[in-house]
């Protein structure tokens, strides 16, 4: 069959795109991609914080997408808000790369080796906040532009370091001065971070069957759970916490140091003061409700005192 996806226009997102694409071309479908620009991508001089955060890469695709202009769009699942429109559904959620942050810099190795007062950009607020707890000593600034454009600001020197998905610099082949992937106990990632979610109109049976090929039960149940616990908490994909749920395609992470033992981790950190509340949680994975299980975790991280550190951001009344 025919089938038009919307895509943003950053390199990223196009790779994406045309990704999927060629694994529906290789079914035999014919595949057109179109660009539609999104807030956020328009708002490039504002911080994301200030600009608000909930649909600001979405909004655009997904209107594009009820109008019939598209067929499908493809999504950053870290970009997509946890509550879709009545009218949409996930209609595949692929392998996910892997979740982590990438510490990325041209001369310094890794991140506990930045000197004081060294300068690392991100335009994540969650990231602003985790750096806070672990490096006190340096200055974060905010630092806009896709993955090109904040690569090119690191060669020019405008800062020492930035932090950036690791996954985003593995589908760009943009990993030369990926010097350390960071820690998931305190680098916990945002929910759905590394998968792509493929969205389609709730009643396209057509589009929903051409992509069901696509959509991973392991990756789907992970990141499921994250949502569900975000959605818990209130949050958008622009708030100071990281959910991480484990899954068996990312097996090869267990042996490294920084791998936690819990199938989902999570965090709330203050960006002001690097304050923070951590919870872990284990339990078979065979039977479980992955949303009663986000919601469950986050309901540890309330019990635990994490509400007062969310209220302070103003999200814990969303």
């Amino acid at each position: 069959m025919n089938l038009r996806i919307g895509s943003r226009g950053s390199q990223l997102a196009l790779w994406q795109a045309n990704h999927i694409a060629q694994l529906l071309g290789a079914k035999g479908h014919a595949v057109e991609i179109e660009v539609i620009k999104t807030t956020g991508d328009r708002l490039q001089e504002s911080a994301f914080v200030q600009a608000g955060s909930k649909g600001i890469f979405t909004k655009e695709i997904e209107e594009a997408l009820a109008e019939g202009r598209i067929d499908l769009a493809v999504h950053s699942l870290k970009d997509l808000p946890t509550e879709l429109a009545e009218a949409f559904t996930l209609a595949a959620i692929p392998r996910r790369e892997d979740p982590r942050d990438a510490f990325v810099a041209v001369k310094c190795s890794h991140l506990a080796g930045l000197h004081r007062g060294a300068k690392i950009g991100t335009s994540s607020l969650r990231r602003r906040a985790q750096l806070k707890a672990v490096r006190p000593d340096i200055e974060v600034v905010e630092f806009r532009g896709n993955v090109e454009t904040r690569l090119r600001k690191l060669a020019e020197g405008q800062v020492d370091a930035i932090v950036l998905a690791a996954a985003g610099l593995k589908r760009l082949g943009k990993t030369e001065f990926l010097r350390e992937r960071l820690s998931t106990t305190e680098f916990c990632p945002a929910a759905g971070q590394g998968a792509l979610g493929i969205e389609s109109r709730k009643d396209d049976a057509a589009a929903i069957a051409a992509v069901s090929f696509l959509d991973d039960a392991e990756t789907r149940f992970a990141v499921t759970v994250e949502r569900a616990a975000l959605a818990a908490l209130g949050g958008g994909c622009q708030v100071p916490i990281g959910v991480l749920c484990r899954t068996r395609s990312e097996s090869s992470f267990e042996t490294e140091e920084d791998w936690r033992r819990d199938d989902v981790w999570a965090m709330v950190t203050d960006p002001e003061t690097g304050a923070n509340v951590c919870v872990g949680h284990s339990e078979p994975r065979e039977g479980s409700d992955p949303v009663v299980l986000g919601r469950l975790v986050a309901k540890k991280l309330l019990d635990k005192g994490a509400g007062p550190l969310l209220e302070a951001r103003g999200e814990g009344s969303r």
